[in-house]
C-alpha cells in the first residue's frame, strides 16, 4: 500500500532511541524527509546516521531539551530552512521518574508538566502555522496507556499525559478546517531502554528482581508479552499518512489489549 509520504517532512521528538526512533525510521522509509532531536548530541546524530544508511533518505539530527521553549523554535527554524516546510509532527518525550504521590516535590510536578505537557503545546505552537498554509498537516501525540489507565507508581504521568488528551481533541476540532488532523496514541509496556529503567527502579523499591517486574507486565497482557518499538510505530506512520484521512480526534491505544475499558 502507498501511503502517500514520499518526500512529506516530519518532525520526530525524543527520537535517538526507542518508540521515537521506531518512528522516525518508520516514517522515512515511506520516503518521509526527517528532523529527529533529542538532549544528547551524540546518540541523536548516530540515530541519524543509522537511518539514512538503512533508508538512504535526509535525516536532520537537532539536539534540543523539550522543556525549553527556544530550542524548540530553533528546531523547527532548521527543518523548514532545510526542507523547506512541516508536514508531520510527532510529540514523543520520555516519562518521568516513577514515583507515589507522597513522594513528589512540586518541582517534580514543574518539570513533568515541561517535559510531557508544555513540549508538546510548544511544538504545536511553531508547525501549526506551516500546516494551515499548505492546508494539510498530522500531528500525532504519543501518550501512554497511563493516560486511559492509571498505572502504578506513575502518578506523574497518569497526570499529566491525560492533559494530552484533552489537548488533542481540542486541536482536532480547532485544526480541521485547515486540512489538519490531529491524534493520540497510547502504547502499552513496549521493550525500550526507558522500560527496562522503569523496571529495573520499581525493582529497587519493591524488592523484586526487575524480570520479575517484566514477567507481571507480560502476564497482565492478554498477548502475554511486551510491544517491539517497531509495533508502535506503525500505527504512527499509518495515521500520519494520506491512508488515515478521516482520521481525528482519536486515542488510539496499541497495548496487546492491556486496557481494559470500552472506550
Amino acid at each position: 500500500m502507498d501511503l502517500g509520504l514520499k518526500d512529506r517532512v516530519a518532525i520526530v521528538t525524543g527520537s535517538s532511541r526507542g518508540i521515537g526512533k521506531a518512528i522516525a525510521y518508520g516514517l522515512a522509509k515511506e520516503g518521509a524527509k526527517i528532523t529527529i532531536c533529542a538532549r544528547n548530541e551524540d546518540l541523536v546524530k548516530k540515530a541519524a546516521k543509522e537511518i539514512e544508511y538503512l533508508v538512504k533518505t535526509e535525516v536532520l539530527p537537532v539536539k534540543v531539551d523539550l522543556s525549553k521553549k527556544e530550542d524548540i523554535k530553533d528546531m523547527v527554524k532548521a527543518t523548514v530552512r532545510k526542507f523547506g516546510r512541516v508536514d508531520i509532527l510527532v510529540n514523543n518525550t520520555g516519562g518521568p521518574p516513577s514515583v507515589l504521590f507522597t513522594e513528589t516535590s512540586e518541582k517534580n510536578w514543574s518539570e513533568a508538566v515541561n517535559l510531557l505537557l508544555m513540549s508538546v503545546v510548544n511544538c504545536c505552537m511553531e508547525v501549526i502555522p506551516y500546516m494551515k498554509e499548505n492546508r494539510w498537516g498530522r500531528i500525532i501525540n504519543m501518550t501512554s496507556f497511563a493516560a486511559k489507565q492509571p498505572a502504578e507508581r506513575l502518578v506523574l504521568s497518569n497526570t499529566i499525559r491525560a492533559g494530552v488528551l484533552g489537548l488533542t481533541k481540542t486541536l482536532a476540532n480547532e485544526l480541521a478546517e485547515y486540512g489538519i488532523l490531529v491524534n493520540s496514541v497510547c502504547p502499552g509496556w513496549t521493550f525500550t531502554e526507558r522500560v527496562m529503567e522503569l523496571a529495573r527502579s520499581i525493582a529497587e523499591k519493591t524488592g523484586k528482581t526487575s524480570n520479575n517486574v517484566i514477567s507481571e507486565w507480560a502476564n497482565s497482557i492478554p498477548l502475554r508479552r511486551l510491544a517491539q518499538p517497531e509495533e508502535i510505530a506503525n500505527m504512527v506512520v499509518f495515521l500520519a499518512s494520506e491512508r488515515a484521512s478521516y482520521v481525528t480526534g482519536a486515542v488510539i491505544q496499541v497495548d496487546g489489549g492491556f486496557i481494559k475499558s470500552l472506550i
